[in-house]
């Protein structure tokens, strides 16, 4: 929001006690005029709040700010103190002890132990769907109220990375220990949590208002009163929002709005602004699926995809081409990897020889397609697909579905065909890739686990191998090779890598930096009023 209109809002709400502003009452957003209060714009409608066991950025972002992790990444990729004041990593790699602060309280009030860090750890483990994240998590032992040691039945290279923002948060014992299943505990939707900002107010589809926690850990910290997160219906009428001064933050990713975006007086549009993320785009396929069981026919359809013409023509080159499982900015991406280059005599071929024949109109087989609701550029590759896939005699079906949580539970539950979807790297392979194409992670309603069903024992295998394996070198090699086999397979059509980029308004000070960008706690962050 500009200073005026901030101004103007307060000036209002001090004379009335009605009213709001995008539905938000203005008294809430009057709070300006003591710390500053920012807007957050965003499409993705979260499930719940507690990302102890939810992915998800519509999760995340919120998460990070309520809940604390033991670490911080910072932009260097470094570890870095958060509720852990220090750790020590054995010598063999098997243990980890975390040494708490003894100054951190939960917004109750209630202090943060050791105990809720080994309740968190664990319940983590047992239900996150990033499964490989803390598979090789034996057990966490209690020395002192304020010391935990995680014990480990392998070395784990991710581990570190693991326990920063949004991905470990420290959850409390005392509420979320209860014996209720803590997937559909009915806190998750008004949550104790231990970060830098407390819950106010939670309207699903509307809007998530979280004010300051004066008992905040660190010193000084945070410097905002209040976060407000407004849940917009589509990407047009958000950036709108933005251009009238409304919101002071969002991600933008369709290239007309980028565009736009750039145009605009002194905002700070930031690119690559979540390395760590790796947003990967690709057509998944349900191999379990009669019309798509035959790796051929999903080749086939890879090779019938124009992606030079995706990237420069659709998408205006904001973005870039993705070749497998693992995005280019990793330090374990392969290029050697076969390119999926537009080829229709070899699509046609590949089909013929898996015994697709086409019928006397050229029609082969109907394809039912959906695609991740709320991403316009997602939307517009999905209606690309219909006439490039006719090509080679598919007759694609567009399905669209209503809202996130029913295009999830429909892949989620493998009541698909053929799906574009996005999924993130999430820093290291263990953390965001394993979970996709793991024999073991093929989990019936969990989203963003191996929804295609893909199953190959020499992928499990360098994937079993990789996890554990603390050489740079040798990880690098068994990558390369999973990679080339899952290029081969084809379970996914790898499309495009999501180039992150993230708009603050001019009267945002000290945007994050960092790797997860707006997913990482915003507690230096602050807003100019004058």
């Amino acid at each position: 929001m500009s200073f005026i209109s901030r101004r103007q809002l307060i000036q209002a709400s001090a004379a009335t006690s009605v009213g709001s502003l995008l539905g938000i009452p203005l008294q809430v957003l009057a709070q300006a005029a003591k710390g500053g209060v920012v807007v957050l714009g965003t499409t993705q409608r979260a499930r719940h709040l507690n990302p102890a066991v939810q992915s998800g950025i519509a999760t995340m972002i919120p998460g990070s700010q309520l809940f604390a992790s033991p670490l911080r990444m910072d932009a260097n990729w470094k570890p870095q103190p958060y509720l852990a004041e220090r750790w020590d990593l054995s010598t063999d790699y098997r243990s980890l002890t975390l040494y708490l602060r003894k100054d951190a309280v939960f917004h109750d009030g209630k202090p943060i132990t050791a105990e809720d860090v080994k309740f968190s750890l664990e319940t983590i483990r047992d239900n996150h769907p990033f499964k490989s994240m803390y598979e090789p998590l034996n057990s966490v032992t209690i020395v002192d109220a304020h010391t935990a040691v995680l014990r480990l039945s392998e070395p784990h290279p991710a581990l570190l990375l693991a326990m920063s923002t949004s991905l470990t948060p420290i959850i409390p014992k005392h509420i979320f220990g209860d014996g209720t299943d803590v997937k559909v505990h009915p806190r998750n939707a008004s949550p104790v949590g231990s970060g830098a900002f407390k819950m106010v107010e939670y309207k699903p589809g509307e809007h998530l208002i979280m004010e300051r926690f004066d008992r905040f850990f660190m010193k000084g910290l945070p410097k905002l009163e209040r976060i407000i997160i407004k849940d917009f219906k589509d990407p047009a009428s958000m950036l709108l929002a933005f251009e009238r001064g409304e919101i002071d933050m969002q991600g933008v990713s369709d290239p007309r709005e980028i565009a736009r975006v750039a145009k605009l007086p002194k905002v700070q549009l930031i690119r690559n602004a979540a390395p760590a993320v790796g947003p990967l785009v690709w057509l998944a396929f349900n191999t379990k699926n009669p019309k798509l069981a035959d790796k051929r026919v999903r080749q086939a359809i890879s090779f019938a995809m124009d992606r030079k013409f995706i990237l420069d023509s659709l998408l205006g080159g904001a973005h870039k081409v993705a070749t497998g499982p693992i995005a280019s900015g990793s330090p374990f991406y392969s290029a050697e990897v076969e390119k999926y280059e537009l080829n229709l005599v070899k699509a046609n071929k590949l089909l013929d020889d898996a015994g697709v024949k086409a019928g006397a109109d050229g029609t082969r087989f109907a394809l039912e397609l959906d695609t991740l609701p709320g991403v316009p550029e997602m939307k517009t590759i999905q209606e690309y697909l219909k006439p490039a896939l006719a090509k080679v005699g598919i007759a694609v079906n567009l399905r669209v579905s209503p809202d996130f949580p029913s295009w999830a539970r429909r892949v989620a539950t493998f009541q698909f065909e053929a799906t574009l979807d996005a999924v993130y790297n999430w820093g290291d392979p263990v953390i965001g890739v394993h979970r996709t194409w793991l024999t073991s992670n093929i989990k019936p309603g969990v989203i963003w686990s191996n929804t295609q069903s893909y199953s190959n024992t020499k992928v499990d295998e360098l994937l079993t191998s990789a996890a554990k394996e603390m050489n740079l070198a040798k990880r690098k090699a068994q990558y390369k090779e999973m990679q080339k086999l899952v290029v081969d397979d084809c379970p996914a059509a790898f499309i495009y890598e999501s180039v992150s980029y993230e708009a603050y308004g001019a009267n945002v000070v000290n945007p994050p930096r960092g790797i997860w960008g707006m997913a990482d706690a915003l507690n230096d962050m602050s807003m100019r009023t004058s």
